[in-house]
C-alpha cells in the first residue's frame, strides 16, 4: 500500500458494502483500510495514520456512535474527519445523538459522488500524524 495516498478507514459490518467501498475508494486514489469490528478499527487507528473514517452506525459489540466518541477522545484531530453511514438516521436514539454532535451523515443508500466530495474536502491539506500515537 502507498502510504503517501490519503488513507480512509471504513468500519462497516456489511461485507458487500465494505468490499464495494474499498474497491471504489481504491480506484479513486485512496489507500483503504477496512474492518467490520469496532475493536479492530481502534487497533488499526493505533497502528496506521488515517486521514478520514467512515463509520456504520450499527456495528457488532459497540455502536458506531460510541466508537466515534472513543476515537475522538484518543485522536482529537480525527473529530471532524469522521462521517457516519446509516439507514437509520431517523431512529430516535440516532437522531438525538446526531443533533447533539456536529458530524457528517451519509444516508444509505448513498451516491459515491456525495462521499467523494466529503473525502476530497476532508483529506485536502491533511496532517499525516492524525492517529498514530
Amino acid at each position: 500500500m502507498d502510504a503517501t495516498l490519503p488513507t480512509i478507514l471504513v468500519v462497516e459490518d456489511d461485507v458487500s458494502l465494505r468490499a464495494a467501498l474499498e474497491s471504489v475508494l481504491s480506484s479513486h486514489g485512496y489507500r483503504v483500510l477496512t474492518t467490520g469490528a469496532p475493536d479492530d478499527a481502534y487497533t488499526l487507528l493505533g497502528a496506521q495514520s488515517v486521514d478520514a473514517v467512515l463509520l456504520d452506525v450499527h456495528l457488532p459489540t459497540m455502536s458506531g456512535l460510541a466508537l466515534c466518541l472513543a476515537i475522538t477522545y484518543r485522536w482529537p484531530a480525527l473529530g471532524n474527519r469522521i462521517a457516519f453511514m446509516t439507514a437509520d438516521a431517523h431512529a430516535p436514539d440516532v437522531q438525538q445523538w446526531l443533533q447533539s454532535h456536529q458530524c457528517t451523515v451519509f444516508l444509505k443508500p448513498f451516491f459515491f459522488e456525495q462521499l467523494a466530495r466529503w473525502l476530497a474536502a476532508t483529506t485536502q491539506g491533511r496532517d499525516r500524524q492524525t492517529s498514530v500515537g
